[in-house]
């Protein structure tokens, strides 16, 4: 038998995995977001992203290609439909991984693996709308159009999410932006929480309101922020 390219399977073989990850998809476009352990969330996650982004395309030939992994044509239809209407101005990143804790019994490490639809930063929802303006304006007036373009690709460059900042490389916290934010957990920590000082802040908040908005969520959950902070 071949080995895997990626680790140990997920099943007894090749084919077992296949199926496995298939019907993981399943679940997870028909439920939004599932609980599993984390290994199966790591695998699944290119998989099912990789199928969103047929979806995306919403020709004939990816619906065939997509039918021929999951037989549900009631779910591949809301995919292509509903999923991929609410992620169309999104670039990537169409899942989430969030850690829960272990399981009990075996104690392996479990977590929840969800679709990403809420709608894009209201920032870059702007800059969209502005690119779309200055292409309409062109031939009317071509100079003023580009100087918005420009200003607005550049303000989105230094703000990635509505009231946020960029990370710097000394993590010093800009004024007025304390809350840390880390793209890759999708969790942010308020000042004085347990692991502020020792999180590098990939993306400063000016709230943890704002945090929210973007969709990071609380380091230890609410409560343990909440406490933390006070």
């Amino acid at each position: 038998m071949p080995t895997p390219a990626k680790g140990p399977r997920l099943g007894g073989g090749a084919a077992h995995e296949r199926l496995m990850l298939a019907n993981l998809s399943a679940a997870l476009f028909e439920h939004k977001r599932i609980t599993t352990t984390v290994t199966k969330a790591k695998r699944l996650k290119p998989y099912a992203e990789r199928l969103v982004t047929f979806a995306k395309r919403g020709d004939l030939a990816s619906r065939r290609r997509v039918l021929g992994l999951i037989s549900n044509k009631g779910i591949v239809h809301e995919l292509f439909t509903d999923i991929a209407q609410a992620v169309e101005n999104r670039d990537g990143g169409y899942t989430r991984i969030t850690k829960i804790g272990n399981r009990k019994g075996d104690n392996a490490p479990m977590a929840v693996i969800e679709l990403v639809l809420e709608p894009v930063s209201a920032k870059q929802a702007v800059v969209a709308e502005a690119t779309k303006a200055a292409a309409k304006a062109a031939p009317v007036a071509e100079e003023a159009p580009v100087v918005e373009t420009e200003a607005a690709e550049t303000e989105a460059a230094e703000a990635k999410y509505a009231g946020s900042k960029p990370a710097t490389a000394d993590n010093v916290a800009p004024e007025g932006f304390e809350v840390k934010g880390n793209e890759d957990s999708m969790k942010y920590h308020v000042p004085g929480s347990r692991w502020y000082d020792a999180t590098v802040a990939e993306v400063w908040f000016d709230s943890a309101e704002s945090a929210a908005a973007a969709g990071f969520v609380p380091a230890g959950g609410d409560a343990a922020q909440a406490v933390e902070a006070e």
